[in-house]
């Protein structure tokens, strides 16, 4: 079975969106402690995330690469400023309202897991459809966990699980309900250079093939090279981008800003 295999035979769920980007800010501020103690991790920072495309977020640590993707994400709130998922803007969702978009619309890949300590590797996967209540597509169950090498695992709690393991769990869990968008921090981190290569490498099928919508924070410019556009930051500003990048490009960037 293939990526275009599934996509042929509706044997997916699709969520249209009508806007032509998938997320986008405008002046977006975060900031922590008031006066002389005032830090701005985002400092009026507007961009956008096209639709079916892989963007990666890089920049030196502390620029705000984490902080953007968390406002974006509605995980925190910004100072100041406007975030959107697709048309509908995070901030006048209210609480229940940005809960259920980030479990019907968006899916999360993080280093730390975030995995649930007694559920096994399976049900971990399957958990944002189960809270949802709706039913899991066991066609593109059984892909994901084949595509990702985990198969082998599925009845495994994270405890008995190798990191790598655990990331590749992570990572069938945000695919699995098929979201518009995907905000992944730096998802390869725990892995080995070619389980890397090979996640990397399924998450650009899934843009290409499937015309999800990914967002990834990476320090790897390796990992930056699969993506179609990569946005650069620094001390919370958006201070340039590259199309179409190469690892040497990406590299080249990151030494003018000193990374």
């Amino acid at each position: 079975m293939t990526l275009s295999d599934l996509n042929s035979d509706g044997a997916h769920e699709t969520h249209g969106l009508p806007s032509a980007q998938a997320a986008r800010a405008v002046d977006l501020v975060r900031s922590y402690g008031s006066g002389d103690t005032e830090v701005r991790a985002l400092d009026g920072i507007s961009v956008e995330f096209a639709r079916g495309a892989f963007t990666a977020v890089m920049g030196p640590s502390g620029s705000g690469k984490s902080t953007l993707m968390h406002c974006m994400a509605g995980l925190d709130v910004p100072t100041s400023g406007q975030t959107f998922v697709g048309d509908s803007e995070i901030g006048t969702l209210g609480e229940g309202g940005q809960t259920q978009m980030r479990r019907d619309r968006i899916g999360f890949i993080f280093q730390s897991f975030n995995l649930v300590p007694t559920l096994s590797a399976a049900e971990n996967i399957t958990l944002p459809r189960d809270l949802a209540g709706k039913k899991v597509d066991g066609a593109w169950f059984d892909f994901l966990v084949d595509q990702i090498g985990i198969k082998d695992r599925l009845k495994h709690r994270p405890a008995e699980m190798s990191g790598g393991q655990q990331q590749r769990v992570a990572c069938a869990r945000a695919l699995i309900s098929r979201p518009e968008l995907i905000f992944a921090d730096e998802p390869t981190g725990n892995l080995d250079s070619n389980a890397s290569g090979e996640m990397l490498a399924f998450l650009r099928r899934s843009v290409t093939e499937f015309h999800q919508s990914i967002v990834m924070v990476t320090h790897d410019a390796r990992g930056a090279a699969f993506a179609d556009r990569v946005v650069f930051l620094a001390d919370g500003a958006l201070v340039g981008e590259l199309s179409e990048p190469t690892a040497d490009s990406v590299l080249e960037q990151m030494k003018q800003l000193g990374a």
